[in-house]
């Protein structure tokens, strides 16, 4: 759903250039060649839009590069007479990751990079499923089954929150339901954010060859380690490997791995590991 701050504020299009600028009170919204302020206008705009926006279950937002109300970062800020500072943050972009702190959000000009462009798109499809999970009676083992079939993917991304989340799920019963949902989701998301870089998906993938030891021949094993080399060293895409991997699985009957998500993190079609 298209949402622009500026326009819903009341300010028409095209419209006068609208900047960051700090000053003693903090952070404002003003239209320098008018000198008008719009900062108490956008705050209280922003808050009561991302209230509304609990309606509509996003699971993803892209944010527009540069925007003093949408900028997710890099904002260029006017402070005194010297050239701006891009440190600055578009006032409803901060409204926004506020209310929805594990909300998948990604700014339009960072969505050229193919492994952004991949990163992000596999966040909005983990986090809809993470809300899936986390209907209303949800039980502690649709939580182990959840986590289950993500493992190797968190893993690609942060072995780190990797062993947390596991801690986490092996110790639910002893904490609240509340508690275990709000831990698990940032947990979950916030490893998802780390950019699963080519050593740690080689790393995950030499893990999965492993589960093919006793059904490979010498020939096979070879052959998938040569891929997965390949994959390491630049010479092909993540796909190719993935795609190997995804056969053995079904060959071999390996459901573990027929079932993880990292094999499939979102629809084939888009194509996204082509690229990565």
């Amino acid at each position: 759903m298209p949402i622009c701050p500026e326009l819903e504020i009341g300010l028409g299009v095209p419209r006068p250039t609208l900047r960051l600028q700090r000053d003693r009170t903090g952070m404002r919204l003003v239209m320098p060649s008018t000198d008008d302020d719009y900062t108490d206008a956008m705050n209280r705009y922003a808050e009561r839009r991302v209230r509304q926006l609990e309606a509509f279950h996003l699971c993803g937002y892209v944010l527009k590069k540069d925007s003093p109300s949408c900028g997710m970062e890099r904002v260029k800020v006017y402070d005194g007479p010297g050239p701006p500072k891009r440190d600055g943050r578009g006032l409803f972009a901060v409204a926004l990751r506020r209310r929805f702190t594990d909300l998948p959000v990604e700014e339009e000009g960072r969505l050229n990079d193919p492994s952004l462009r991949d990163n992000f798109v596999e966040r909005v499809f983990a986090y809809r499923r993470l809300r899936s999970l986390f209907t209303p009676g949800w039980k502690l083992g649709d939580l182990v089954a959840f986590h289950t079939v993500h493992k190797l993917q968190v893993m690609a991304h942060s072995p780190t929150h990797y062993a947390e989340l596991g801690r986490l799920v092996a110790n639910a019963k002893a904490g609240s339901r509340v508690a275990v949902r709000r831990q698990y989701e940032n947990l979950f998301m916030s490893a998802l954010t780390i950019l699963a870089t080519p050593r740690r998906h080689t790393n995950v993938l030499q893990h999965v060859a492993g589960y093919f030891k006793r059904q490979f021949d010498a020939a096979s094993r070879q052959e998938l380690a040569a891929l997965i080399d390949d994959y390491r060293n630049g010479l092909v895409p993540l796909i190719v490997p993935i795609t190997m991997i995804r056969h053995y699985a079904r060959h071999f009957s390996e459901s573990y791995l027929q079932g993880q998500t990292y094999l499939e993190p979102h629809p084939r079609e888009l194509m996204l590991r082509n690229h990565v």
